[in-house]
């Protein structure tokens, strides 16, 4: 077993390399997400950093428009998904037309140029 420690690192560096990994409790085996010293769940510092599936479902989705426009702005879709693990996080549904994204959507995981997690609707 090891300390956690807050892990934004390990995050970021497991996106960039294409896969994410989040930490999952010693104790209570619970996924945690964003990273932290402690389980919010058992209150154990003890974790692990293992690799999520990256699929999940939509669980809030709003559709932001931009202020300009100019057409070089699109619209995009920021959204709330519930990975498989059950966490959630905030990310966008790209690749789609953002009024096509709805709550209960199955998406999954991809990565833009920098690594950052985003999602698209699974086929």
């Amino acid at each position: 077993m090891q300390h956690a420690g807050l892990g934004a690192r390990e995050f970021w560096d497991s996106c960039r390399a294409g896969a994410m990994a989040l930490q999952r409790c010693s104790a209570c085996r619970r996924f945690r997400y964003p990273p932290r010293s402690v389980c919010p769940f058992c209150l154990s510092v003890d974790a692990r950093w293992m690799p999520v599936r990256g699929t999940g479902t939509v669980y809030v989705a709003l559709v932001v428009y931009p202020r300009s426009r100019d057409p070089q702005h699109a619209t995009s879709s920021l959204v709330i998904v519930e990975l498989d693990e059950g966490v959630r996080m905030w990310s966008n549904v790209v690749g789609c037309d953002p009024e096509a994204v709805a709550i209960g959507d199955r998406v999954r995981l991809i990565y833009d140029d920098a690594g950052v997690p985003r999602f698209t609707l699974a086929e």
